[in-house]
């Protein structure tokens, strides 16, 4: 245990910030999956809020851009196979 009190802080910031993007995380994981699994007239509005969601977790810093980038581009193009 730190026992500066700048250091004892950092501690309590980072405890909060774990939190916050394990929360993240794990509702964009469902997200997701959830994606994957609609099928007819809900995936569209699936994939629009899986597409959201990796927005926000890459503008957190959660993901890489190009991991984002990846990700949003299987989901569209599963979309659109399940169109076709």
């Amino acid at each position: 245990m730190p026992n500066i009190k700048s250091a004892k802080k950092r501690v309590k910031v980072l405890e909060t910030k774990t939190m916050r993007n394990k929360a993240i995380k794990s509702n964009l994981k469902t997200v997701l999956k959830k994606a994957e699994s609609a099928s007819g007239a809900e995936k569209e509005a699936a994939v629009r809020l899986a597409v959201k969601k990796v927005d926000q977790a890459c503008a957190k810093g959660l993901l890489h851009k190009n991991t984002a980038s990846r990700k949003k581009a299987q989901l569209t193009k599963k979309l659109s196979e399940a169109k076709a």
